[in-house]
């Protein structure tokens, strides 16, 4: 039976260096893995997004400057003479980086851009399950798991807080990793660095059902892995 035992951890833990299995690490290795999303908890300078609104002078150069114009779907702006300009991502130094590249590239000799950031979408974060007030919440910079159960009142009694689940997009992938509010509220693991568009889901919830069925079986917490 050891030997058994043995022999299925050493297959879950080769699934994890591959990628293939969904089991994710847990401990100093699971978090080593979401490092960077730690740091987000630092504040950091705006990263436009679609939906944004912006303001694009170009010195000496009036018709070439936009008073307004938005990020379409694609994070993308449409500007004079140089056509679509990958905008989504960048801060508004970078886009003005960008910019003057461009218009330096065949157009103006020596340009100067500033950019503006005139209106931004409204980030927010959602909270589900075994919550006193579930409900979607406005994100904040340096945001975390334990701030966003405090916004939602806290777990209710029912609430099983090493099943506390945290939905996230990174590009076009879809991520989930499974966490445990009550070892990190102890202190006996790091908080988890929430970003705009995620979702916590605590305990059972009927929406997401299924994948709870299927996570409850891992036998590890830890980090953010690939979710069909």
């Amino acid at each position: 039976m050891i030997a058994a035992f043995a022999a299925a951890a050493a297959l879950a833990l080769g699934g994890c260096e591959s990628g293939a299995d969904p089991i994710v690490p847990s401990g100093d290795a699971g978090y080593a893995a979401i490092a960077v999303d730690r740091s987000a908890a630092a504040p950091q300078r705006y990263a436009l997004a679609p939906g944004d609104i912006v303001s694009v002078r170009v010195y000496d150069e009036a018709e070439l400057s936009v008073d307004e114009i938005a990020l379409d779907n694609a994070g993308v702006v449409s500007l004079p003479l140089i056509g679509d300009v990958r905008a989504a991502g960048r801060t508004a130094t970078e886009l003005a980086q960008t910019i003057e590249a461009a218009y330096a590239a065949d157009y103006v000799r020596d340009p100067r851009v500033s950019v503006l950031v005139k209106k931004t979408q409204v980030r927010t974060i959602a909270v589900e399950g075994e919550v006193e007030l579930p409900g979607v919440y406005p994100y904040t910079d340096g945001q975390t798991l334990l701030t966003a159960l405090a916004l939602a009142r806290s777990p209710t009694e029912k609430a099983k807080l090493d099943e506390v689940m945290i939905f996230r997009t990174v590009g076009d992938e879809r991520m989930a990793g499974r966490f445990d509010a009550q070892a990190i509220r102890g202190g006996r693991m790091p908080d988890v660095a929430l970003l705009p568009g995620d979702t916590v889901v605590v305990g059972f919830s009927s929406a997401r059902g299924i994948f709870l069925d299927a996570v409850r079986a891992l036998p590890v917490i830890g980090i953010f892995r690939p979710w069909p």
